[in-house]
């Protein structure tokens, strides 16, 4: 828990609030629908470590019942251990989401299990996550979703841009609940409101200061891929739902033998690097070997590895892993993931093929409408292939197509992007070959032939070409030389200047 999380509690704790006087009231007309709400028993109970952080989901949702599996699965990778659930099939109520009867029958469960918790699978408003703290067992602390993905974002952070977007996310987060915490203050003793305002104020100049110190970091960042697209490198950034498979799909495209350290926290930002063992790099600084596990945000930082992808030398960048049920201002706080995204010549978007289509098409649904918008063409890849059968995989490829159908490109601009969706196995290497040729399919292109008198200066001419990857085949003349040039179009068009500005020996 931050100090400032710390603070907020204290505050919540320390005063007196009329919020339930009309919560009978609000939850009259709702018997019907908590017909199917339940609680858990133990067979609901997760086994955890020892030191785990007994705890109690509860979950809300207006059309199918709650699915709790994957707030489990965040729990579990924040240190908690579930110890029951309480879920609800029904509309929102404003003073605790869940209806009141159903929120006294989480007090008495989270009193009953000794939680020390309770993780709600859902954003709650400030109002509501007083409310529910009021009415649980004196010291149970109310964590939200977007809350705990930021505990796990913080046990994750290894960057100075990881840790810069962090705080700017947690800050946004805190401040609408401090603000609720000196207006219940103010309620009950008017001497508190200066202290709360200065209180208040500290946060948003703390806001104000990150936004400054990642406006830096990403000015840096497109100043470091323009110089990257300058030495001839097409830029490819993978995308996607938490643990769908994108750093292990990064690790097989990057090359094998020849992986220069070209982690965007390193100090210079050139693309010449020597190259480096595996493990090697301070991963503090974004610069170590593609980390890849069965866990959620095993990857915070962005990395960025050499590859080739389709005859053509790229760039391959693995990014932060998106997630439902992130408030807007959260997603906007993680700029440096997104903007690796919107920027780069080519996005491939993980998709895990082998979920269920209904959570296919949710993760789906939030991934793309975090990314918005890009500047080039995305590449559906659907992971995991040799984990499905064909009828699984013909049934991703529906939920993919819903989940597509469903967006308004008007908020969504980048489902005119999207290109066909491509199965793959990393495991087995199905589909591989095809993802490559897609990827050049996509890459900006153009191609030229370049004739000069053959001398030093079309010799020098010629090495500038080579080493940005865009000599597609070279024929010696007994006084010119002839070269076919094929590649970026900024950088192609500048081999074809410089071919034709030289002079004859």
């Amino acid at each position: 828990m931050s100090r400032d999380d710390a603070t907020t509690n204290a505050t919540a704790e320390s005063i007196e609030t009329d919020a339930h006087a009309d919560a009978d009231n609000a939850d009259a007309h709702a018997d019907a629908d908590n017909a199917d709400a339940h609680a858990a028993d133990s067979s609901l109970i997760d086994p955890a470590a020892p030191d785990a952080t007994p705890a109690v989901v509860a979950a809300r949702s207006e059309g199918e019942p709650p699915d709790t599996a994957e707030i489990r699965e965040l729990a579990a990778a924040a240190g908690y251990a579930v110890v029951g659930e309480v879920t609800q099939r029904r509309r929102e109520d404003p003073t605790y989401d869940l209806g009141r009867g159903k929120a006294e029958e989480l007090m008495r469960l989270a009193a009953d299990a000794g939680a020390e918790a309770v993780i709600y699978d859902r954003g709650l408003s400030p109002g509501q996550t007083f409310s529910l703290g009021d009415l649980l067992p004196p010291g149970t602390a109310v964590i939200d979703r977007p809350r705990l993905v930021l505990e796990l974002f913080a046990d994750a952070a290894d960057s100075r841009a990881a840790d810069r977007q962090l705080e700017l996310a947690r800050l946004r987060y805190e401040l609408p609940r401090l603000r609720e915490a000196v207006a219940r203050d103010a309620s009950e003793d008017v001497r508190l409101q200066p202290e709360g305002d200065s209180r208040v104020l500290d946060v948003e100049k703390r806001i104000e200061s990150a936004e400054r110190a990642l406006g830096e970091i990403a000015d840096d960042r497109a100043a470091r891929r323009a110089e990257r697209r300058d030495a001839g490198f097409d830029l490819v950034a993978l995308a996607g739902y938490t643990n769908a498979g994108k750093s292990t799909l990064a690790r097989r495209l990057a090359d094998e033998v020849d992986d220069p350290e070209f982690g965007d926290e390193a100090g210079a930002p050139d693309v010449r690097c020597a190259d480096a063992d595996e493990g090697e790099g301070d991963p503090a600084d974004g610069d170590g070997p593609l980390a890849v596990a069965d866990r959620p945000f095993e990857t915070l930082s962005t990395t960025t590895r050499r590859a080739t992808v389709g005859g053509r030398r790229a760039l391959v960048t693995d990014t932060v892993g998106f997630l439902d049920g992130l408030p807007h201002e959260a997603v906007r706080s993680f700029r440096t993931t997104i903007d690796a995204i919107r920027a780069a010549d080519c996005a491939l978007l993980v998709v895990d093929a082998s979920d269920e289509p209904a959570a296919l098409r949710r993760k789906l649904t939030a991934s793309l409408s975090a990314i918005e918008a890009t500047d080039g063409p995305v590449i559906p890849v659907l992971s995991k292939a040799d984990e499905v059968g064909a009828d699984g995989l013909a049934a991703a490829v529906e939920a993919y197509e819903g989940a597509v159908a469903d967006l308004d490109p008007r908020d969504a601009p980048v489902v005119d992007a999207l290109r066909s969706p491509i199965p793959v196995s990393v495991r087995d290497e199905t589909g591989l070959a095809d993802l490559a040729d897609a990827v050049a399919d996509a890459l900006p292109t153009a191609t030229a032939t370049a004739e000069a008198p053959n001398g030093g200066a079309a010799q020098a001419a010629l090495s500038w070409a080579y080493d940005r990857g865009v000599v597609a085949d070279v024929d010696y003349g007994s006084e010119t030389v002839v070269v076919e040039l094929a590649g970026r179009p900024d950088v192609v068009a500048e081999a074809e200047r410089r071919f034709a500005d030289a002079p004859s020996s």
